[in-house]
């Protein structure tokens, strides 16, 4: 009912930069909460970042003040701004969000949506 589509991932050198972007579509009555999970290779998927209607947002420990989560209300995008990267920032990054949609039947449902993920190596 509600798709969210990740891009912006990509190969960068430790200390560079990137921009990860969310679209979400659908019939959707809105977004709660929007943000980014992360999963390394062989490892448990882990919470980035997460941004609240009102902006509230909250941050991993290893990502404060170097990635900064944003969102654009009207186009129901979220962004991540991803500064000073380092090698264990290399993951399958996805894109979450706590959602509100009518189906076609016109039942209004909450659920759960993932992206389909996005890579993004850093090398040094």
């Amino acid at each position: 009912q509600v798709q969210l589509v990740e891009s912006g991932g990509g190969s960068v050198q430790a200390g560079e930069s990137l921009r990860l972007s969310c679209t979400a579509s659908g019939r959707i009555l809105s977004l709660d909460e929007m943000g980014w999970y992360r999963q390394p290779a062989g490892k448990q998927r882990e919470l980035v970042a997460t941004i609240k209607i009102g902006d509230y947002t909250n941050y991993a420990d290893s990502v404060k003040g170097r990635f900064t989560i944003s969102r654009d209300y009207g186009k129901n995008m979220v962004y991540l701004q991803m500064n000073s990267l380092k090698r264990e920032d290399t993951a399958v990054y996805y894109c979450h969000s706590d959602v509100r949609y009518e189906t076609p039947e016109g039942y209004f449902r909450r659920s759960d949506s993932w992206g389909q993920g996005t890579q993004v190596t850093v090398s040094s």
